[in-house]
This record gives structure tokens, C-alpha cells and sequence, in this order.
């Protein structure tokens, strides 16, 4: 979608509502929140400026005009004092919740639902794991819909909702993937994909590929959505790739795994990006505040993720001597 914005890449709704009737103030925040629009002051909305976020916001200005209330419409390249950075980390942020919140429903569900593993699932449960996985897809469909910059928490829902249908299928559930380890030899001086915008699943794993698995490792920066790699390309941390989340592994942990590597440092590293990237304490290292800092910090002072690789190569490694050092 990014790809359809224009020189003035926003577009503001600006409106103002009458005191009456009282649901009214309701009904245009649930629309505004529904379209994905973020606000940046009082009464005054974004979207990128794409065709359909006009129409959107089209509709909702006649609903407000209809209802007695004044609004309108502009394009703007810098909005409020902000800029576009600014402004699409806050789509980023709010997309990342929704997300979040998901994937902590999706969580419970799976606890309160599905039996301990190998027991047999009885026709009853099974129709209800089946449900709550539709309602959730359905759910994750929709908020796809309005992740104008791929918030990186979608991969994490996906690979929740994966492992939930893959335990109903017989023998084939596992929270640690079943796949056969991968051959480091197999994967020497390849292309390897990923998503724009590199945050800290993405940075790790491009840091642990060129250290740990292939020292020649060539890396290609792509659109979230619609991309078609090329036969020989491995994909990371990306819709449908062959190295992503999978049940409450991220991506860094699932390329620990499939490649057998071993080291108990790394491991150590497997937890601070598990927990920052899926926004869990599941591990509580102390050390992952402090990197969680640090990788926000490369992300807002860099654009280019190639920039981003370089200077997080830099902190896992200072991490990975850290860890080693702990533990000789």
C-alpha cells in the first residue's frame, strides 16, 4: 500500500461535533478506529493518502455533516509538526497493539481449550478450537486490512494460530517445530528476504545468519505484502517464509532449531529477542530492558535497515561476548 501514496502522503480529517446527540462522539471514534486512522491532536485524524483511505474518510465526513457537525478533508506531507516517521510510527504502535491484544487472546484461548498434548480431542472440543481459530483469523484479517506499515506483530498471531490447527491434526502439534534440521551447507551465499523496516526479531536473525549460518549471506529488504521470491531466495520473518514464528517460537528461536545450532549463549540471546519481539516476560532476563532501548534507539536514528543490521551487529555482538564470558 505504501507504494500508492503520493507527494502529500497523508490525508487529515478534521472535524468538530455538536453536543447533541451524546452518541454521536461514539459512533465517529468507533469509525475512525475501524478505518485505522490515528489521531494527532484533538479532532483531527490521519491515513495515508491512498484512494481508498479517502473514501473512507469521505463517508465519514457526510455522516458527521449529516448529524449537524462540520468537517473536512486536506492533504498534508508534514502534519501537526511531525514528521512522516513520526507519524507512521504511530500506525505502527497502534497496529503493534491490536496485535498484541490479539495475541493474548489467542493465548488464553489455547490454554483454556485445547487438552495436554497427545490426548485424544473429542469431537465437542474440536469444533470449538475450530471456531476460535476462524474468529481469529477473521479477527487478524481485519486489523491486516488497516496495517498500512506492517506493525512486525502479525507474525507472531499467525504462527499462535498455526500451532493451534496444527494440534488438531493427529501427531503433528508441537510448540517446537517438527521440521527436520536444515544443513548449513545447503543455505551457503544465498539470498535471504525479509520485511523492510528491520526491528529487533529481524535485526537478531540477520545478525545470527551472516555470524552463525551463512558468513556470505547476501540480504534483500522487500514490501510486507505482495512480494514473489525467486526460486533460490530464503525468506525470514515474513508472511508464508520459510523461517518465521512459529506457535510461541519467534523467528530468531525457529533458526536456532531447524539449523541444530548449539550454544548456550545463544540461547541466551534467543530469550531477550523472544521476549521483546512477542512483548511477553516470559523469560525475564535482566538484561532485555536495556536492549530493548538500544534496538528502539537504532530503529528511529536509522531509515535504511541495512544501517540498522550494521549497528545491531554491533550490541549482539558485545551481547554474545557478554554471554560467553558469563558462562566460561
Amino acid at each position: 500500500m505504501a507504494a500508492e501514496i503520493p507527494s502529500n502522503p497523508w490525508i487529515v480529517l478534521i472535524h468538530q461535533l455538536p453536543p447533541k446527540p451524546p452518541y454521536l462522539r461514539v459512533k465517529v471514534w468507533r469509525r475512525l478506529q475501524a478505518v485505522g486512522s490515528v489521531p494527532i491532536k484533538n479532532s483531527v485524524y490521519v491515513l495515508p493518502n491512498t484512494e481508498s483511505a479517502r473514501e473512507d474518510f469521505e463517508w465519514i465526513l457526510r455522516e458527521i455533516q449529516q448529524e449537524g457537525g462540520e468537517a473536512s478533508l486536506c492533504e498534508a506531507r508534514l502534519v501537526d509538526g511531525l514528521s512522516d516517521d513520526e507519524v507512521r510510527r504511530s500506525f505502527l504502535a497502534a497496529r503493534e497493539n491490536d496485535y498484541r491484544e490479539l495475541g493474548v487472546e489467542v493465548r488464553a484461548f489455547a490454554r483454556d481449550t485445547l487438552p495436554r498434548r497427545g490426548a485424544v480431542i473429542s469431537p465437542e472440543r474440536r469444533k470449538q478450537i475450530e471456531g476460535g481459530v476462524g474468529r481469529f483469523r477473521k479477527r487478524l484479517a481485519e486489523i491486516g486490512a488497516i496495517d498500512f506499515f506492517a506493525a512486525p506483530g502479525r507474525e507472531a498471531v499467525e504462527g499462535l494460530l498455526d500451532d493451534l490447527e496444527k494440534r488438531l491434526a493427529p501427531d503433528r502439534g508441537s510448540s517446537t517445530p517438527a521440521k527436520p534440521e536444515r544443513r548449513l551447507e545447503d543455505v551457503q551465499g544465498g539470498v535471504w528476504v525479509t520485511r523492510s523496516g528491520v526491528h529487533v526479531d529481524r535485526m537478531a536473525c540477520a545478525w545470527l545468519i551472516r555470524r552463525f549460518i551463512d558468513p556470505q549471506a547476501q540480504f534483500k529488504f522487500v514490501p510486507s505484502r505482495g512480494y514473489q521470491p525467486a526460486a533460490a531466495e530464503l525468506r525470514f520473518d515474513m508472511f508464508d517464509a520459510e523461517f518465521t514464528h512459529r506457535g510461541e517460537l519467534c523467528t530468531f528461536e525457529v533458526l536456532l532449531h531447524d539449523f541444530g545450532v548449539r550454544d548456550a549463549a545463544l540461547a541466551a540471546i534467543a530469550e531477550v529477542v523472544h521476549d521483546i519481539d512477542l512483548k511477553e516476560e516470559t523469560f525475564r532476563r535482566p538484561e532485555t530492558p536495556g536492549i530493548e532501548h538500544l534496538v528502539a534507539g537504532i530503529a528511529w536514528s536509522n531509515a535504511d535497515d541495512g544501517d540498522r543490521i550494521a549497528q545491531a551487529t554491533a550490541v549482539l555482538d558485545a551481547l554474545y561476548a557478554y554471554f560467553k564470558k558469563r558462562r566460561s
